[in-house]
C-alpha cells in the first residue's frame, strides 16, 4: 500500500468506508475507545469536524477507529459504540467498526500507519492521532495527551489544509 487512498475499512453502521473517496483531503485518523479516560476528547474531535470538516468539500475528515486493543476499553458491539458516540458525544464523524490496531494483527491500516510513521508511532493506547496530508501520507502523528484543541495539532491541520495538491 503506498498511500492511506488504498484502504478500505468496515464502516461501523456496517458497509465499507473506502478511503480513497477522501483524495485530496487532509484526514486525522483516532484509534477510539467509549471507556477510556480519554474519551471526553470525541467531544473536541466532533467539534473539529463541525469546524473545520464537513462544512466544506475539501475540508478535513476525521475518521475514528474504535479498539478494545488497550485495557479491553472498546467492549461494546458496533450498536453499542454508536449509540455511545452518538448519545453521549453527538459524534457524526464516520466511524469504522471496532478493529485491532496494534501488533501483528493490526489492521492494514494500522500497519501501514506504523510503517510510514516508524516504531514511535505504533498506538501504545487510545486516542492516538494520525494526520494524512492531501497527498494521502501521514503528515504528523500525535499521542493521547495531545487533546483535539491542541494548539500544536490545530496548528498543523491547518498547514496541511492551506497545502493544495
Amino acid at each position: 500500500m503506498t498511500s492511506l487512498y488504498d484502504f478500505k475499512l468496515p464502516a461501523l453502521e456496517g458497509g465499507e468506508i473506502d478511503l480513497s473517496q477522501w483524495r485530496g483531503r487532509p484526514v486525522l485518523i483516532v484509534n477510539t475507545a467509549s471507556e477510556c479516560g480519554f474519551t471526553k476528547q470525541y467531544e473536541g474531535l466532533q467539534q473539529l469536524w463541525r469546524e473545520m470538516g464537513h462544512s466544506t468539500p475539501d475540508g478535513l475528515i476525521i475518521l475514528g477507529v474504535p479498539s478494545n486493543d488497550f485495557g479491553q476499553q472498546e467492549p461494546g458491539d458496533s450498536g453499542q459504540i454508536k449509540q455511545f458516540c452518538q448519545r453521549r458525544y453527538g459524534v457524526s464523524f464516520p466511524l469504522a467498526a471496532r478493529s485491532i490496531v496494534k501488533g501483528h494483527a493490526a489492521i492494514p491500516l494500522f500497519q501501514w500507519l506504523a510503517k510510514e510513521g516508524g516504531f514511535l508511532s505504533r498506538p501504545r493506547w487510545n486516542f492516538y492521532k494520525y494526520l494524512i496530508n492531501r497527498e494521502g501520507h501521514l503528515q504528523r502523528w500525535f499521542t493521547p495527551l495531545t487533546p483535539p484543541h491542541a494548539p500544536r495539532l490545530l496548528e498543523e491541520i491547518q498547514r496541511v489544509s492551506a497545502q493544495r495538491r
